[in-house]
């Protein structure tokens, strides 16, 4: 076994996380189904790098994310911190603790509710019948996905281990001004943050067979870029020979609202102070989050609104899932099929090979093509390297590098 732990830190980061595991679901209910492709039900993807299995206490076999999962308090939206399978956890009532004898207000906010589509899922889960005058319609869950999401987990479809959702204690998602790397930087080393933190990634690392290295991505634009960069830190000291490829994601929020000249400035330095210290914290760092990308050529046949985080988080999804198929792949042997996939790798042969020549290439763009050109017919004429488009931001276009190292992931090539 070749493990992959992810983590995610950020909200961006989570938005992003969500559509990735969503895309994974996909996979396995497509295995799973009989009428379903051949490609789907193949031995090569191996989804047990990414997820592991387990058992609740009442039994129950369970099959989830790999993931240590990091926000602000109230950012999971209706997602309990425990998850949605282990509700078993003993809540403490404090009421009934008498160490106050004085006056007590009592401040209590009310728990989100599932939006629409939570609420289908869940339905679907329970086999539950739905009369004809409640049928949910494929309209009003595209309704719902387009102007209801409001947290990361309003269209997450996976189950996760309690372990994996953490929320950093004394912060919450209305909080103002955690923007820049300064604001973040004593979060991690703050009361008890880190070394849960630290606990939660060494659950999922200790259970690991032969982990081959640690997907991370985070959201860089403000407070939580300093948090990484910690966390980063202790990982660095803890798993010395465990590769770390870090993507720096950028939100839409980063460039909507116009900065005054302080402002500018702030985001000058933080965008600075936060690329040096990561990028010297992980064997590969991969900057994503294009300022406009609706405009860009890269949504040249999408439908993107900037605004919407659920949008723009989609693609960097869908371009972490692409790149990271190889190492979700079998390895060569009787027991890999060959012919629905080839070119399996690991996440330390991909950094060796990107990093090589005598050169430390520690940054890394990110090129996509959505959806990729077709193999025959008229625009097969066209040369596939250029169709691809960077979603890695401040790239000059047009500009050779002789000495560039290219590790391409292409889908759907043997049998479309």
């Amino acid at each position: 076994m070749r493990e992959i732990v992810t983590i995610q830190v950020g909200d961006f980061a989570n938005f992003i996380g969500s559509h990735f595991w969503n895309f994974q679901d996909e996979l396995l209910g497509l295995a799973e189904e009989p009428h379903a492709d051949q490609t789907y039900k193949n031995q090569s993807l191996d989804t047990d790098v990414l997820f592991r299995a387990g058992e609740t206490q009442q039994g129950t076999l369970t099959y989830t994310p790999r993931l240590v999962s990091i926000g602000l308090q109230g950012s999971l939206g209706s997602l309990s911190s425990h998850g949605s399978l282990y509700n078993d956890v003993p809540s403490c009532d404090p009421s009934h603790v008498a160490t106050w004898t004085g006056n007590v207000t009592t401040h209590v906010a009310q728990p989100h509710k599932k939006n629409l589509f939570l609420q289908s899922l869940y339905k679907e889960e329970l086999h539950q019948p739905t009369p004809s005058t409640n049928e949910i319609k494929d309209e009003d869950l595209v309704e719902c996905l387009e102007n209801d999401v409001q947290f990361w987990t309003d269209f997450s479809k996976v189950h996760y281990h309690p372990q994996s959702l953490y929320e950093v204690n004394g912060l919450f998602t209305d909080i103002q001004g955690f923007d820049n790397y300064g604001i973040g930087k004593d979060v991690f080393s703050k009361s008890l943050c880190g070394e849960e933190m630290d606990e939660r990634l060494r659950f999922f690392v200790e259970e690991c067979d032969h982990i081959q290295g640690i997907q991370f991505v985070v959201d860089d634009s403000g407070g939580f870029s300093s948090v990484a960069a910690d966390f980063l830190e202790n990982i660095a000291d803890e798993y010395t020979n465990t590769p770390v490829m870090l993507y720096s994601a950028r939100g839409p929020g980063t460039y909507m609202n116009p900065l005054s000249q302080k402002g500018s400035i702030s985001r000058a330095l933080h965008d600075a102070v936060s690329f040096s210290r990561l990028s010297s914290l992980c064997k590969l760092i991969v900057p994503i989050g294009l300022p406009f990308l609706s405009t860009s050529k890269v949504s040249s046949f999408l439908r993107i609104e900037d605004a919407k985080p659920f949008h723009c988080s989609a693609v960097y999804a869908a371009a972490l899932h692409s790149i990271s198929t190889p190492f979700r792949m079998g390895l060569p042997g009787p027991t890999v099929d060959s012919e629905y996939a080839t070119g399996a790798m690991d996440v330390s042969g991909t950094v060796s090979m990107l990093t090589g020549q005598g050169r430390q290439n520690m940054v890394t763009m990110l090129d996509v093509a959505m959806p990729a050109p077709p193999l025959t017919g008229v625009r097969s004429q066209l040369n596939f390297p250029e169709s691809l488009y960077s979603l890695t931001p401040e790239i000059a276009v047009n500009v050779e590098d002789l000495e560039a190292v290219e590790f391409m992931t292409i889908l759907g090539a043997l049998h479309s």
